[in-house]
Parts: structure tokens; sequence; C-alpha cells
């Protein structure tokens, strides 16, 4: 059979054996059954690679060796062990499933030995397939090297693999068809006044203070009244913990006036108890809902009476429950359509789907996140005190941090121009 080098090598069916077949580069491959899930994935892995490599007429033998799968499960059982703090597992191991489960849906069975640069390409080729972000794409080639890495380290596999992955770069803008992420911007002032009114009381109590404060989403929903020192006319907030203490490093945010007036009733209760509780919250959502009560106590379910009983919550918000609750109040202060607001338990799949991007686009363009809120905090502190000023209130080593997160002041450039040019 004569090499192809302009159409891609077919998915067969070998009569003999009944199995899948594709012949690359020379060599023949059996995928598995023919007609199987499995065997398809198989195929798909094969011409990703011979694509990536620029359609090659030579085929690579391959060599016996721990298989990827084994690495990767074994590096899943360190995560787990490694990344935590204070007894609990950071979310540091979740942010490598999905580029773990697309390794393992086409390298699985294949010899570590043999998952080089090529192999790094195909993935990165799938990734970019499947909607990734350019940005969202080399994130996941650095986790992919990482485990690579700790494997040589735990000595088994070679180092020259590890070599063979460093060779690969990431994608670079404007050189690849993958999207470029939208970057973060700060959410302005008009936008999270029109927010406020229809957040619960205690996220509202929550963003004002953290709007003021420039503290991370985390740092806000760790609040505890022992963290908190209050000797001096500006309080000092040291977060139990926060997102760089594994490095050493102290995080210490200043509370002033305002924030303090916002902040002072949560601090009555246990010292360790956390200032923002969920449970606090719905039980002041339901007495509000009592007492707007249209139908008789004779009638209906009475206070603690319903056969479901009352939905408890954690004892403190996470990252995710207060963006959600935020994207809630925006979808109720903005108008999210309501034919996005139904339910799609009554649908067909490609009517989910449909449903499901179409909510995800309009929640991109009508929503904000608690980060936005410390990038507006960033921006305003780097117009009125500086770059230095920004970056000791956001707690970062370095300013060329800050400089992602305070977005530059142009007044002060306009002003240059008016006058000089």
């Amino acid at each position: 059979m004569p090499n192809l080098t302009r159409k891609v090598p077919q998915y067969r069916k070998h009569r003999a054996t009944g199995q899948a077949i594709v012949t690359i580069a020379s060599r023949d491959h059996y995928l598995g059954p023919y007609g199987t899930k499995a065997s398809k994935i198989e195929y798909d892995k094969l011409i990703c690679e011979w694509l990536a490599a620029g359609r090659p007429v030579f085929a690579v033998p391959a060599r016996d060796a721990i298989s990827v799968k084994t690495i990767l499960a074994k590096w899943w059982i360190h995560a787990q062990k490694f990344y935590r703090k204070h007894g609990r597992a950071t979310g540091t191991a979740e942010n490598f499933k999905p580029v773990i489960a697309l390794v393992r849906s086409l390298y699985a069975n294949t010899p570590a030995t043999d998952f080089g640069p090529l192999a790094l390409k195909a993935l990165m080729v799938k990734m970019v397939d499947q909607g990734q972000s350019r940005r969202y794409v080399n994130d996941n080639v650095s986790r992919i090297k990482q485990i690579f890495r700790w494997a040589v380290s735990e000595q088994l596999i070679s180092p020259i693999v590890v070599q063979g992955l460093e060779t690969v770069t990431g994608l670079a803008k404007g050189r690849t068809e993958a999207r470029e992420h939208d970057p973060v911007l700060p959410v302005s002032e008009a936008v999270v006044d029109a927010t406020l009114p229809y957040l619960p009381t205690t996220v509202a109590d929550m963003v004002r203070i953290q709007r003021l404060t420039g503290a991370r989403p985390g740092e806000v929903c760790g609040m505890r009244p022992i963290d908190i020192d209050r000797s001096g006319s500006v309080w000092r907030y040291v977060p139990q913990e926060h997102k760089t203490e594994h490095h050493g490093r102290k995080r210490t945010i200043f509370i002033g006036p305002k924030a303090q007036a916002i902040l002072r009733p949560y601090l009555l209760r246990d010292a360790e108890s956390y200032c923002f509780d969920p449970n606090e919250s719905e039980r002041r959502r339901r007495d509000v809902a009592h007492a707007n009560r249209k139908t008789p106590l004779s009638c209906g379910n009475r206070p603690g009476t319903n056969c479901r009983g009352i939905r408890t919550f954690r004892d403190r918000y996470t990252n995710d429950s207060y963006r959600r609750a935020i994207h809630r109040a925006c979808e109720a202060a903005f108008g999210m359509p309501d034919e996005l607001l139904v339910s799609l338990k009554d649908h067909s799949d490609e009517k989910r789907d449909e449903i499901t991007k179409a909510a995800a686009a309009w929640r991109a363009k009508n929503c904000w996140s608690p980060n936005q809120l410390r990038h507006a905090a960033a921006t305003e502190i780097r117009k009125q005190f500086g770059i230095e000023a920004a970056q000791v209130t956001l707690g970062h080593s370095r300013a060329d941090v800050t400089q992602i997160y305070a977005e530059r002041d142009h007044t002060l450039a306009a002003r240059v121009a008016a006058e000089v040019g």
C-alpha cells in the first residue's frame, strides 16, 4: 500500500481478525474490535500524532515501559496527600482533573517512555478543538509536564522523557486558532450598586467589604473575629489561611473605618466562628419571606413544619457559593431572559446544550465575579496612591503581579499630552 502523505489514513476492518486497523507510515496499527468506541478513540489518537508530526513516512518503533495511566494514577495519589492545607484538600489537585481525563482518553495504555513531544502536541490540538482558550491550553500543558517531572523524581521514568516534553513551547498569541481568554477587568461601581439590592444582606456586606479592602474572595469568606486585631484605629486582619502561605509569606489586610462599620455586627459571635455564615443568611431570608406571607397560617405550611425540613449549609461561604450568589443577583438585576431560566429536565440533549450555551454567553456578558472587585480596588488604589500602595494592599510580593490587577490610569498621560504634545 503506498504511503499517504496527502490523505488521512482510513479506519478499516481487518477481515481475518475482526479488528479495526489503520496503516500509518507503512505500519499497521490494530485498534481493537471494529466499530467500538475504544477503537475509534485509539484511531483518533494515532491520527492526531501523525498530523502533529507533519505526516511522517517512517514509523518509530515502540518500547515496553510503565504505562501513562500508571503514571497518572500514582501522581493522583501523591497529589491528594500533597495539596492540603490545615488538614483539608485544596483546589489545586482538582485543576488537574480535566487534563488527566484527556491524557487517559488518548494515551492510557501508551508506554510512558513513548509519550514525547508529538504526543503533547497532539493533545494541544485536541484541547484547541474542544474550544479551550490559548491560556488554558498552555496551563494544561504545564500541568502535564509537572506530572512527568514528578515521575522522574520518583525514578519511574527516564529524565529523557521530560527533556523531550520541555522542548514543546506554549501556544503563542496570534499564531494559533485557539480563542483568546478575555482579561479580568475591574467591575464598575455602578454595576455593583445595581446588583447589591438583589443580594442577600450577608453577601451584600461581603461585597462591600471586599470592595473597600481589596481582599481575595477566600479571605473575605474566611473572616473570623479571632483573626482581626482591633486595637488600633485601622484594624489588621491576618487570615487563618491564604493563597501564598505555603511560600512562607504572611498576609495582612487593613480594615478602615468604612469597612469596620459594615463588619462590626458580624463580630458579635464566638471568636473562632466565621463572620459570614450562610445558615444565618438563609434564616434571615426565611424570616423575611414569613413576614411577607400572604397565606393565612391556617393554610399551607407553618414555619418549621415542612416535611422536607430546613436546608442546612456549611458554616462559611466558599469561593464558589459566594460567586454563585452574585451571579444569581446579576440574573435578577439585569433581566436574564425567561427562556434561559427554564428547567432543562424536559428538553432533549440538543436543546439542553443550546440553552446551556446561550445562558453561559449571557452570563459572560452580564454577570461579574468577586475577583473583579479586587481588580477594581487595586485600580482605584493605584490611581490615588501609586503602584506600591496597590502592591502592599493586595499582598503581592512583586509589583509586576500588581500590574495585572491594577489597570493603568491614563488621566496623567492625557494631561501630559495636553500640555507637552
